[in-house]
């Protein structure tokens, strides 16, 4: 089920998994910013535009998981 954008990302951090291309995704809600973490690595400290076509796929494809989940990061296969 996709990732609505509404009310929650004004008010909340949200985490998503992609796996289908190895990827998370941070959205903090203070910063109005979207960070990534690839499997196997850390989050880039840069964030990514909000229109980014991995992120916005991963919206539609993705899965919600927690904090702690996308803190301890995900590994390749």
């Amino acid at each position: 089920m996709a990732i609505q954008k509404g009310e929650r990302f004004a008010n909340e951090d949200i985490f998503i998994d992609y796996p289908y291309e190895e990827v998370t995704y941070r959205w903090d809600h203070h910063s109005k910013q979207v960070f990534v973490r690839f499997y196997g690595n850390e989050e880039n400290s840069q964030p990514i535009p909000h229109d980014n076509r991995l992120f916005n796929e991963a919206l539609c494809c993705g899965e919600e998981i927690t904090r702690q989940d996308y803190n301890r990061g995900r590994l390749r296969r």
